[in-house]
């Protein structure tokens, strides 16, 4: 039950960050939009502006035209023959070449000059000469003195949709003015239409690329941000659940540690009041020991009961030491010299006298490199020494010990050759009272843990390569 709130908390922690990835997708996504408007809206604004120039820059050619055409070809014409007739060669070779003279490097792709009667009368291309009624509409408001253009495009479907055609061109259509005046008529008189066809498809690509480029440098930069962001967002996260792993770890520890103080106030309690009585008895059991020698010396009752008297005082024992808090007496000490003492100890006994001590100390650590109790360090290493020494069945088992520093802290590991712990076994090995033996308490590994916290230090127990079980003590150096 306690757990689904954690969770809960969880949720709730993380769902800022939710919200600001959903935010940060949608702004960006709001703004590629916005841009890829923009950009459309801006090439729609320069290609109006496009042709706006392009029909002045046309009523600027059909202008010099119209004054070219009537100066060096209308009026001596009309002057030398009194009519005009293009019929004939000479005056439409005048009227070619005034016209090609006028319009040559302005890239004009057509000419097309219609009579009064709505017939081509001359064409840059000699194809088109003699077509009727060919002007349409356009050609009816140049009649009227009107200046008209308009824009023709060819492409497929898509590139029309997307306003980048193969081809774009201007048509402008404007009336043929007579500059002099011929008659008595006080308006000037219209004397024929002008068509002027200019190809500007290279400037309307030149819209294109730019419309396209702006797309795509916004679409650039809309990633390397949204790229940005999801990067701030995802480390965000991490450190939301780095925090909260670590806040359930604390809890969980926290819970532990109100559940050992529990069991710790009980077992110490229970063990004062079991260790009294106990005495009696095994006091008791040993003057009846003396006794039964005289009277019935193969009775051996009282040496079963003496016998499990220690044994049961030795556990009562070991729940005293993991009951009441351990309070380390630190002192200046050499790690190498109190694991020494140990082999000594351990040495002497015929039991482990064939399992061989392989040392690999560094060599280089002060003499005095921690601040240590030498009694309850010497008594969490020989409960190391002698777990490794019950693990390996065998008589040649060998168990490796390794020192060596870090900045600010001393290490030391002892490695054993046994048959190492199973992974759910693993799990388990720090839980109170838990043991895979038969007459273990499973207080043990609990006894030296809290040795080592006293000692503000850290204890992992692993399986090693390619068999066996490593420990690693990791203590605070001495300043």
């Amino acid at each position: 039950m306690k757990i689904k709130p954690q969770k809960e908390t969880d949720n709730s922690g993380t769902r800022p960050f939710v919200l600001v990835k959903a935010f940060t997708v949608s702004s960006l996504v709001v703004m590629l939009t916005a841009t890829i408007v923009i950009a459309a809206l801006n090439a729609h604004w320069v290609r109006k502006i496009l042709l706006e120039k392009s029909k002045e820059y046309n009523q600027l050619l059909v202008e010099n035209l119209n004054h070219q055409i009537f100066l060096r070809f209308v009026w001596p014409v009309v002057f030398k023959h009194g009519e005009i007739k293009l019929r004939e060669p000479s005056q439409y070779q005048l009227l070619d070449t005034v016209v090609k003279n006028t319009l040559h490097s302005f890239h004009v792709e057509m000419v097309n000059i219609y009579a009064t009667d709505n017939v081509i009368a001359y064409s840059l291309d000699k194809a088109q000469i003699g077509k009727k009624n060919a002007g349409g509409v356009h050609y009816e408001k140049a009649m009227k003195k009107k200046v008209t253009s308009k824009l023709v495009q060819q492409g497929n479907r898509i590139e029309l949709t997307f306003w980048f055609p193969q081809e774009t061109k201007i048509v402008t259509f404007a009336p043929l003015m007579q500059e002099v005046q011929l008659t008595r008529e006080k308006d000037r008189m219209v004397i024929g239409v002008i068509e002027i066809i200019r190809d500007v498809s290279d400037d309307y690509q030149q819209v294109f690329k730019l419309q396209g480029l702006i797309v795509v440098s916004c679409a650039t930069i809309m990633g390397i941000l949204f790229l940005i962001l999801r990067f701030v967002v995802k480390h965000g996260e991490s450190i939301i659940e780095r925090r909260a792993e670590e806040r359930l770890k604390l809890e969980e520890k926290l819970r532990q540690t109100e559940h050992l103080s529990a069991i710790g106030e009980m077992t110490a309690g229970v063990s004062h009041e079991i260790r009294n009585p106990l005495g009696i008895i095994k006091s008791s059991a040993q003057l009846m020991e003396k006794k039964m020698a005289k009277l019935d010396p193969s009775s051996n009752i009282p040496g079963i009961i003496v016998e499990e008297s220690t044994r049961l005082d030795r556990i009562i024992t070991d729940f005293l030491d993991f009951a009441k808090p351990k309070i380390a007496d630190l002192r200046p000490c050499c790690l190498e010299d109190i694991i020494e003492k140990n082999i000594t100890f351990l040495s002497s006994l015929d039991e482990h006298k064939d399992i061989k001590i392989i040392r690999e100390y560094q060599g280089s650590l002060p003499v005095s490199d921690i601040l240590g109790d030498s009694a309850m360090l010497y008594q969490a290493f020989l409960n190391i020494f002698l777990n490794a020494f019950q693990a390996m069945d065998q008589t040649d088992g060998s168990i490796t010990i390794a020192t060596w520093h870090e900045p600010g802290f001393v290490h030391a590991s002892f490695t054993d050759t046994g048959p190492g712990i199973d992974e759910d076994v693993l799990k388990k090995i720090w839980t109170p009272f838990f043991t895979t033996k038969e007459m273990g308490t499973g207080l043990g590994l609990g006894i030296i843990k809290n040795i080592i916290q006293a000692h503000h230090g850290e204890i992992s127990i692993t399986n090693a390569q390619p068999s066996g079980t490593r420990v690693e003590i990791r203590l605070p150096a001495a300043q």
